[in-house]
C-alpha cells in the first residue's frame, strides 16, 4: 500500500487536486458532500496537483496541472466525475466493490481501445499511443476512493481493498481472457507505469515542479498496444496475446500482484499459458534480453517514495536473512511447506528464445526516431543478449563482483557468459535490482515452481524520455520514440510466439 503523508501537509494540495481533477464533485453538491477533501492522499495521488512551468515563459506556471493535461489529452476527463457520482450514491460495500471492479475494467478497456485505434475516432489531443492518460486517470480515481465518505460504515481495511480492486482492474489484471484448447498459442505480456516522476529541469515559476513528471513508460504503451491481439505465427498457428501493467512500487509486488495475475494461467488446464514475458524500460537505443534475474531488491525508491533496502553507511545491506532486501512470495503461490517460497533461490534464469529474437532483425521495419544512437542505421534499435549481473560471492561480505560486463553486442558471444557462482547471493540481475528485475524474477520463479518448460523472461526497452522542449507535456520526438519502441517491442513478442 502507498505510504501516506500527514493530512496537514497535504490539505491545500488535496483540496486543489480534488476540485481541479474532479469537476463533478465541485459542481454537484450531492457528490461534494460525500468527499472528505481533508483526507490525505497517497504520495502518487499527491502529484495530481503538480504543475510545470510554462515552456515559453518558465517564470510562470502552465494554466493546468500536468495531470489535467494528461487526462483531458486522453479524452478521459469524464471518467472520474462519473465514478464519483456513482460511488456517492452507493449504499453498501458489495455494491461499491462491484462498481469499482466494473469501472476499473472499463478504464482499462478504454485505454486499450484508444491505444489500438491508430488515431481513428479518439478523443483528446494526445497521440493514440500515449500510455500516460491511463496512469493519471487511475490516480484521480483512487484519490476519490481514498476521500470518499460512504453512507455506511467502512473500515480502513475495506477501503484499502476497494482501492486495490480498482487498481488491479484498471491494470487489466482481471481482463486476461486466453482461449482454451489446442491450435492456439497463449502469450501473456506485462508492462509498467511511468516512474521517476520527481526532479528534472525546473523553471523560476513558484510552486512548479521538475519536468520528470512528463515521463511515460514504453512498456506500458506496448502492453496497451498488444492486449487482446492475435498474431499468426510462422507455422500458421494463431497466437493470442493478453497484457497487463504493473505498479512501480514494492508493496504491491510483495502482496502478489504479479503472481495473482499470471499464476492462474500457469496452472494445468486448457488455458495454460505458452509464454510469459515481462517488459520494462531501461536506457539507450537497445532492447536488452535479460538472462539472469536477482532476488535482491529495494535499493531505489518506487513511485510511492518507499524503498525497503537502502544502503547503510554507503554500503549495501547483506542479503542473508534479510527479507527487506529479498523478494518473498505470498503463501498462496506455493507456501513455505510446499515450495519454501519464503526462502526462494537467489537467481532465476530466462528461457526466452534469445537467438531467434536477435536474428529476427525486428528493428528493420521500424522508423528510427530522432536521436537514435544504435550504430547500425538499418534498424531502429539493437537487440542484445544481456548477461551481466552483480553478486556477493561471499554472502557474509558486502564485496560485490560484476560479471559479463559489458555483455558483447554480437551473437553468439565470442566467450560463453559466466553464470552466478554456486552459493553466491544476488545483488542485481541484468535488469538491476529495481522493480523491472523483480517482475522478471517473480515471473520466472513462478514458471519454475509450476514446473513449466515455456519461454519466460524479461525484455528491457530503450529509454523513451526524449523531448524537444523543456516543459511541453508532449512533442513529436517523444511520440516518435514511443511508436518505435512499441513497434519493435511488438515484433519481439511475436518472435517469442513463433517459438512457443
Amino acid at each position: 500500500m502507498n505510504r501516506l503523508r500527514p493530512a496537514l501537509a497535504l490539505a491545500a494540495v488535496t483540496a486543489f487536486a480534488l476540485v481541479t481533477a474532479n469537476p463533478a464533485a465541485a459542481q454537484d453538491g450531492r457528490d461534494a458532500d460525500c468527499l472528505d477533501t481533508g483526507a490525505p492522499l497517497s504520495v502518487e495521488e499527491n502529484r495530481l496537483g503538480f504543475t510545470l512551468p510554462d515552456n515559453a515563459d518558465p517564470s510562470a506556471p502552465q494554466s493546468r496541472t500536468f495531470a489535467r493535461q494528461m487526462i483531458e489529452g486522453g479524452g478521459f476527463q469524464g471518467f472520474t466525475p462519473a465514478l464519483t457520482r456513482d460511488l456517492c450514491r452507493t449504499h453498501n460495500l458489495k455494491a461499491a466493490t462491484d462498481l469499482v471492479r466494473r469501472q476499473g475494467a472499463a478504464l482499462w478497456k478504454d485505454a486499450v481501445r484508444r491505444a489500438q485505434s491508430q488515431g481513428r475516432g479518439i478523443k483528446g489531443d494526445l497521440p493514440y499511443s500515449d500510455d500516460r492518460p491511463l496512469y493519471w486517470t487511475r490516480l484521480e480515481s483512487t484519490a476519490t476512493l481514498r476521500q470518499w465518505k460512504p453512507r455506511f460504515q467502512l473500515s480502513d481495511a475495506a477501503r484499502t481493498e476497494l482501492i486495490t480492486a480498482f487498481d488491479r482492474a484498471s491494470r487489466g489484471m482481471f481482463d486476461i481472457d486466453l482461449p482454451g484448447g489446442k491450435g492456439v498459442k497463449r502469450v501473456i505480456v506485462s508492462g509498467f507505469d511511468p516512474y521517476t516522476l520527481d526532479g528534472g529541469a525546473t523553471g523560476a515559476a513558484p510552486g512548479t515542479v521538475g519536468n520528470n513528471i512528463r515521463h511515460g513508460n514504453p512498456s506500458g504503451a506496448t502492453a496497451l498496444a498488444l492486449d487482446g491481439t492475435t498474431y499468426q505465427t510462422k507455422s500458421g498457428t494463431l497466437a493470442r496475446i493478453e497484457a497487463y501493467t504493473l505498479p512501480v512500487n514494492y508493496p504491491e509486488f510483495q502482496r502478489g500482484y504479479l503472481e495473482d495475475t499470471v499464476g492462474p494461467f500457469m496452472r494445468p488446464g486448457p488455458k495454460q499459458v505458452d509464454a510469459s514475458i515481462t517488459v520494462s524500460q531501461a536506457g539507450g537505443s537497445v532492447f536488452n534480453l535479460e538472462q539472469w534475474n536477482a532476488r535482491y531488491h529495494g535499493v531505489t525508491v518506487g513511485n510511492d517514495n518507499f524503498r525497503p533496502c537502502a544502503a547503510v553507511g554507503g554500503l549495501p545491506q547483506l542479503a542473508v536473512n534479510n527479507n527487506e532486501c529479498n523478494s518473498t512470495v505470498v503463501d498462496r503461490w506455493g507456501g513455505p511447506e510446499k515450495f519454501s517460497l519464503t526462502n526462494p533461490p537467489q537467481w532465476t534464469t530466462a528461457t526466452l528464445p534469445m537467438e531467434e529474437m536477435i536474428r529476427a532483425n525486428t528493428g528493420a521495419s521500424i522508423p528510427r526516431p530522432p536521436g537514435d544512437t544504435w550504430p547500425d542505421e538499418s534498424v531502429a534499435f539493437g537487440v542484445v543478449w544481456h548477461t551481466n549481473y552483480t553478486e556477493f560471492p561471499d554472502c557474509s561480505s558486502t564485496t560485490r563482483v560484476t560479471r559479463n560486463s559489458p555483455p558483447p553486442t554480437e551473437f553468439p558471444p565470442p566467450t560463453a557468459p559466466v553464470p552466478p557462482s554456486a552459493g553466491s547471493c544476488s545483488y542485481s540481475g541484468g535488469g538491476g535490482n529495481y522493480l523491472s528485475n523483480e517482475s522478471a524474477y517473480r515471473n520466472t520463479l513462478l514458471r519454475d515452481r509450476m514446473g513449466l518448460d515455456i519461454p519466460a523472461g524479461h525484455i528491457h526497452t530503450p529509454d523513451m524520455q526524449h523531448f524537444e522542449t523543456d516543459f511541453n507535456p508532449s512533442d513529436a520526438t517523444f511520440d516518435a520514440w514511443r511508436l518505435a519502441i512499441v513497434g519493435q517491442g511488438r515484433n519481439l513478442v511475436h518472435v517469442v510466439a513463433d517459438t512457443a
